[in-house]
């Protein structure tokens, strides 16, 4: 492949807004562990490897488990997610697909105040973009380090 820009040197000003947004999730009342997993989740949906390499090395950093890794494209056949994660992954998978019915609403805001839901939605459009940047600009996989990007 031919070398592209690298958007981490060449765009600090563009993605500095995108690590405040970074930062303000990370005082949400969301949990970072369902944080990650919808991270994890919408980069499987994108097929974005760095990104997936980032978040499986974050949450492992965290305490996930493989299992729950492993598992996670199968999510809805599965007992070891929390009815919470479900919702968020539910609302992840909406979203990312710019389809998200009434059923799926109603369901994620059962687990998620309004504001969490205004939270959960800006965290899914987030990977999203970061996804987009990846796949624009390639990283390589398996080069993240734990804690490297904040």
């Amino acid at each position: 492949m031919e070398t592209r820009i690298n958007a981490f040197e060449k765009g600090q000003k563009a993605l500095s807004t995108l690590f405040g947004v970074s930062g303000h999730l990370k005082k949400s009342t969301i949990e970072s562990s369902t944080l990650e997993l919808v991270n994890f989740r919408v980069s499987q949906i994108n097929s974005c490897a760095f990104c997936l390499d980032m978040h499986a090395k974050d949450a492992r950093a965290a305490g996930e488990t493989e299992q729950r890794l492993y598992g996670l494209s199968a999510w809805r056949e599965t007992p070891y997610y929390t009815s919470r994660e479900r919702a968020a992954l539910a609302w992840a998978e909406a979203v990312t697909s710019c389809h998200v019915p009434d059923e799926v609403y109603k369901e994620t805001n059962k687990e998620f105040s309004d504001e969490e839901m205004i939270d959960l939605t800006l965290a899914v459009t987030l990977i999203n973009t970061w996804n987009r940047f990846n796949l624009s600009f390639p990283n390589t996989p398996g080069t993240y380090r734990v804690g490297q990007f904040g």
